[in-house]
């Protein structure tokens, strides 16, 4: 069907086993938080995986019953995603997982690849580099940008002591001396 309106990516699959595949990758994102895979494949993921915490919000049977015909392997991660994640997102209205392009994962096929992870996480990539942002600001002396003052605003929004969870990120990674090593390098050019 060339050129015609489509409801979701077909990913080259019958129906059987697209629903595997993205029931597979949704069980993997609950259990690790973040998986790196085709973008096609990630952004599919992401509407499943934001319904289903979607219906753990919801927190009754039927929400229950529904998440235990999506994931695996339900009896371990049940109790992660109606326990944990339930009350990670409890204030957030949408918005649950992230999309990051990355370089193709295969040097073959060169299919575009991407980052699929649950936000305001521990494994949080945006949290991350923020915080390294802030960081070498701080070691060189200089301003922090827009863009970083944006991104500090972004990433404490919906985190439970989100400002001091992101000076001890900003403290472990200034120990790192990031900023110095690099600046050096470039100044020794």
């Amino acid at each position: 069907m060339a050129g015609g309106l489509t409801k979701y990516r077909h990913l080259g699959r019958n129906s059987a086993h697209r629903q595997a595949l993205l029931r597979n990758l949704v069980t993997s994102l609950i259990k690790y938080e973040s998986i790196h895979t085709t973008w096609h494949k990630a952004k599919e993921a992401q509407r499943m995986a934001e319904k289903l915490i979607t219906l753990a919000k919801r927190d009754n049977e039927t929400a229950r019953r529904s998440a235990q015909g999506i994931l695996f392997t339900p009896e371990a991660l049940l109790p992660k995603l109606f326990g944990e994640l339930k009350d990670r997102y409890a204030l957030r209205a949408g918005g649950y997982t992230r999309v990051l392009r990355t370089e193709p994962k295969d040097k073959y096929s060169q299919a575009p690849s991407a980052i699929l992870e649950l936000v305001d996480g521990p494994k949080d990539m945006r949290f991350a580099m923020t915080a390294a942002a802030v960081a070498r600001d701080r070691e060189l002396g200089k301003p922090h940008t827009d863009v970083t003052l944006k991104n500090v605003e972004k990433v404490i929004r919906f985190r439970k002591d989100g400002q001091k969870q992101l000076e001890d990120m900003i403290a472990k990674v200034g120990s790192l001396k990031l900023g110095t090593s690099n600046s050096a390098a470039v100044e020794s050019k």
